[in-house]
């Protein structure tokens, strides 16, 4: 680009013909002919003879010329405040493909407020222009002039920044602007592009955020004023820009918001971390609590089981040593019944103990099992009624060794007392609790006729609401009784910290029996 050849005509040029050629005689040229060849061959001699002046090695780059050339006429000075701008500044040299940055602060009473605020700008070539440490602008005619409303970027009083980063592509360059302030008492205040800027160093980092200079940077220099050479007295156009405004952020937009949502997320994460933790001991803690249990059910089986087994044999084969009615034989058959009593016992603490029994499914088979073997030796025919395809949902411990003793109850209870002849045991899984339903057929039983010091129904019904089950017992004379037990398949301390039910407030309830269809007026007498 040549600016100045943009602005400068020269003064002394001949009259033209309409093909643009200089009118003259034929002397007259014959003459300008030889003294221009002479003179040509002379530079031609002093360019081949002389050695290059010193800087020649890069000829983009030169020092800027003051100041004979900058003139301030009164006509400047009027087109400067008609556009309310200042002086063309720029660094200490002009390069081709320069970038050039200029930065200042200025500072707003806080007595004050603003009514306007008109900032216009231009550069040669390009420009960034930045307000506060945001991007606010950017152009690239240096012929016109943009206009920015910058009142509501101002609102705040104290101290304001304001930044601009221009490229200069040939020859000269240069950065002019203006800021005009009026506030609501009429006062008015300039910042206008002078020697008070300062020129940041291409390698500062965050340069237009900077709240103060640093020492290291020098001051701006003055290389034209409004209508020098080869710049315009008058700009080609205005360019109005419409009104600035700082962003409207939603609430989900604020910094608080956002320090918010940042805040719990390190909290879910902190107590994510440590669930995890605790979840990974207690995960190790059972593997070692189940392998032990397997241990110990193996060498109950191995070695009480083995000595009682052997227990019995020795016992019978005393009783062949005696005649079978004598004291001594009967002594024998007792203690080989107790001996067997006691390994069917064992049986169960074998079962109940070893972790590969943890199942839904093992649980229904060795109670079916159960009841099968216990009503055998008695005259009540025991009917099951079991879902087919029993799940294989883990049941803990405390809760199947407590069903189990509360059912093997209502069987002895259905054995003992209700003269049935059928007896179902029914078995079903309802959502994450399994239901244990044992009815008879017998004669039933009055409330009223129930002595005071039995606490069988009393000890099934604390028994399982220690494990956060339910009994219900609903009994009518001549109609059988139906004992129903509802259990949860996880011990109550042992359900997972992450469901939402360990939240939620524990309903308070004393243990008893829910007797169903027992009139209102003969529940005490149960529960007594």
């Amino acid at each position: 680009m040549s600016k100045s050849s943009l602005t400068r005509k020269d003064s002394l040029a001949a009259p033209t013909n309409a093909a643009g050629f200089c009118v003259c005689d034929e002397s007259r040229a014959a003459h300008f002919f030889s003294a221009g060849w002479r003179m040509l061959c002379a530079l031609t001699m002093v360019v081949v003879l002389s050695p290059f002046p010193a800087g020649a090695a890069n000829p983009e780059l030169r020092e800027t010329v003051y100041p004979t050339s900058i003139r301030i006429t009164p006509e400047r000075q009027r087109a400067a405040a008609e556009h309310g701008v200042g002086a063309w500044i720029w660094t200490t040299n002009f390069a081709d493909k320069q970038i050039c940055r200029v930065w200042k602060s200025f500072s707003l009473p806080s007595t004050n407020r603003i009514k306007s605020a008109i900032l216009n700008i231009t550069a040669d070539n390009l420009y960034r222009l930045y307000l506060d440490g945001r991007e606010i602008g950017e152009g690239g005619n240096w012929r016109s002039l943009t206009q920015y409303d910058i009142t509501y970027l101002l609102v705040d009083a104290g101290q304001h920044v304001l930044a601009v980063e221009a490229l200069n592509d040939s020859m000269e360059g240069g950065i002019l602007l203006g800021v005009r302030i009026q506030f609501m008492d009429g006062q008015e205040m300039n910042v206008l592009s002078d020697e008070t800027w300062r020129v940041v160093p291409n390698n500062e980092k965050r340069w237009y955020r900077k709240t103060r200079p640093s020492p290291a940077w020098p001051k701006a220099r003055i290389v034209g004023v409004v209508g020098q050479d080869p710049w315009w007295l008058h700009p080609v156009s205005t360019i109005p820009t419409p009104p600035l405004r700082l962003p409207d952020l939603r609430f989900w937009q604020s910094g608080w918001f956002l320090a918010s949502i940042l805040a719990i997320c390190a909290v879910a994460l902190a107590l994510s971390l440590r669930l995890t933790a605790k979840l990974a001991l207690q995960t190790r803690a059972q593997e070692l609590l189940e392998t032990e249990r397997a241990r110990i059910a193996r060498d109950i089986h191995d070695d009480l089981g083995a000595a009682l087994t052997e227990l019995v044999l020795h016992g019978e084969v005393a009783q062949t040593e005696f005649p079978g009615d004598s004291r001594e034989g009967m002594r024998f058959r007792e203690l080989c019944d107790r001996a067997r009593s006691a390994s069917h016992a064992l049986d169960e603490v074998v079962w109940a103990v070893n972790s590969k029994r943890d199942t839904l499914r093992d649980f229904s088979s060795y109670l079916c099992k159960y009841a099968q073997a216990f009503l055998a030796s008695t005259q009540i025919r025991c009917r099951l009624d079991v879902k087919p395809n029993m799940p294989s949902s883990v049941f803990d411990l405390p809760v199947r060794r407590g069903l189990l003793l509360a059912v093997k109850e209502a069987l002895n209870n259905a054995a003992k007392h209700s003269n049935a002849s059928e007896v179902y045991v029914r078995i079903h899984p309802k959502d994450d609790e399994v239901v244990v339903v044992i009815e008879d057929n017998g004669t039933g039983f009055d409330p009223d006729t129930l002595p005071g010091d039995r606490n069988g129904l009393l000890n099934m019904a604390e028994r399982l609401a220690d494990l956060g089950g339910v009994c219900s017992v609903s009994s009518t004379p001549g109609a059988g009784c139906r004992v129903e037990f509802r259990m949860p398949l996880a011990h109550p301390s042992s359900r997972s910290p992450f469901t939402f039910r360990r939240f939620l407030p524990k309903r308070k309830t004393k243990p008893g029996v829910d007797l169903g269809s027992v009139p209102a007026e003969h529940r005490h007498q149960l529960s007594g």
